[in-house]
């Protein structure tokens, strides 16, 4: 038999089997470690030769899988926004050819989700390994949503090869390949009827300068993001406005008796005298994909996450937790992911209905010229909170799945040189973000809370909805 060194194997193909979940592992952490993992990860990969459904039905190599979607969103910084567009239609592949492969157990969203009427059948179920195709489907469907072209395809290539080399037959993965591509096909022909294309050029968002109306916040100074996602196809909810908000407190800052000037200085006066336990949960939930920093004259940016990358990570450390099976992530992963989809499209729609100024332009203007929040403010308006929406909506969803009191710690942050954090449960995850938001000072306490209360509704609605395992 030859050298698995000698196989001629991506290593990124392999790392899920030495670091099963390996976004735990700090980036600066990574290349003192590198050369010993290559040489367990190859022992591992020669310990499995011809067995290749241990492989397959590892359901660390989808989570590792959504990882290395993860990277592309990161590497070429699409919103948080969009990011949630790139994540549900590939977790939906991914879904479809499990629930194909068994029909038992989980239900097609053919039929549940808007516009998609049908999915194909397999044919030759004797020789389709459904786990590889299901692996093949996502990053297939991944690729064709993000760009540049053929993004994920070396890691595609390196799935191909490592099944191969573990002794799955060129039959099964003709097969396998096969109707992954039918169902890759049939999401991204969905995917492309969804109104995206058609907000790349809609107009743009009209700055006026006026009291209570979002403008554009340093140190960018950035114009609006996507002013018309409220325009994208829903999944699962039946419009955007299903769960709109009613508007917040009234702009005022000349009466401070005002329910408006309070919450304001609440922001101020939190900002001005954090913890650092507080500071730690603002950072830890930051995920600012894209942070521009200024010193002096330079000026640089650094990336991380998004905010659905996060909550991906999170699915793929609940279901180790839980020691679940390949299925059971994959049916998470759409879930979280369409709850996701829906919660963006919700919360934007309340923005863009009530364009409503960030804290710290009203600070600068009328209290403190000089006062800058510990997070950088986002290029949108304030109300409702996108953060604080899609956490709450995800926890319903991730509740339904692995149960409530379920207890985790999220090591997403380690890769970014932020240390882990622990909960009692998902919804005690996004209860703490919605005070993230408020010590990072880029909310409203009162919006967050609202936008809890509202991403909370709008998930339990997408769980009652949905029917997915029988």
């Amino acid at each position: 038999m030859k050298s698995c060194l000698s196989r001629g194997f991506n290593i990124r193909a392999f790392a899920y089997k030495a670091l099963p979940i390996t976004f735990t592992i700090n980036r600066f952490q990574m290349n003192k470690i590198f050369v010993v993992l290559l040489f367990a990860i190859a022992v591992a990969a020669c310990n499995q030769f011809n067995d290749y459904k241990k492989i397959t039905n590892n359901p660390d190599l989808y989570a590792y899988t959504v990882h290395e979607l993860n990277q592309v969103v990161m590497g070429n910084n699409f919103s948080p926004i969009v990011a949630s567009r790139n994540y549900a239609y590939a977790a939906i592949a991914g879904y479809e050819v499990v629930a194909a492969g068994n029909p038992t157990a989980y239900q097609s969203l053919a039929g549940q989700l808007k516009g998609l009427a049908q999915m194909p059948k397999p044919k030759d179920t004797a020789n389709i390994d459904f786990p590889y195709a299901a692996l093949v489907a996502y990053a297939t469907v991944g690729q064709a949503v993000t760009f540049p072209e053929g993004s994920m395809q070396d890691y595609t290539d390196s799935l191909r090869k490592l099944v191969k080399s573990n002794g799955m037959s060129s039959k099964m993965v003709q097969a396998s390949e096969a109707f992954a591509k039918e169902v890759s096909t049939t999401i991204i022909a969905w995917s492309k009827k969804d109104n995206y294309a058609q907000t790349r050029s809609a107009e743009r968002y009209t700055v006026k300068d006026s009291p209570g109306r979002w403008v554009p916040t340093p140190p960018m100074y950035a114009s609006a993001a996507e002013p018309h996602w409220a325009e994208i196809r829903t999944m699962a909810i039946d419009s955007a406005s299903q769960f709109r908000p009613s508007p917040p407190p009234a702009f005022n800052v000349t009466d401070k008796s005002s329910e408006y000037y309070k919450n304001l200085m609440m922001v101020k006066n939190a900002g001005d005298s954090l913890t650092e336990e507080q500071k730690h949960i603002a950072n830890f939930w930051d995920d600012n994909p894209f942070k521009v920093n200024v010193t002096g004259h330079a000026m640089f940016s650094t990336k991380k996450f998004s905010p659905p990358g996060h909550w991906m990570s999170i699915v793929g450390i609940a279901n180790k937790t839980a020691k679940s099976d390949f299925n059971t992530a994959v049916y998470a992963y759409a879930k979280t992911a369409i709850a996701i989809f829906d919660a963006f499209i919700h919360t934007w729609d309340a923005k863009y209905t009530y364009k409503t100024v960030r804290p710290e332009t009203v600070i600068n203007k009328y209290i403190d010229p000089n006062w800058r929040p510990l997070l950088q403010t986002p290029a949108f308006p304030e109300y409702t909170c996108g953060h604080s929406t899609i956490s709450s909506s995800a926890a319903e969803a991730l509740t339904s799945v692995y149960g409530d009191n379920f207890a985790y710690t999220d090591s997403t942050e380690l890769e970014f040189g932020i240390e882990n954090r622990s909960f009692k449960s998902f919804r005690h995850a996004a209860e703490e973000n919605n005070w993230a938001r408020f010590y990072g000072g880029i909310h409203f306490h009162n919006s967050c809370l609202r936008s809890t209360e509202k991403g909370q509704a709008l998930g339990n609605y997408i769980v009652s909805k949905l029917k997915m395992k029988k």
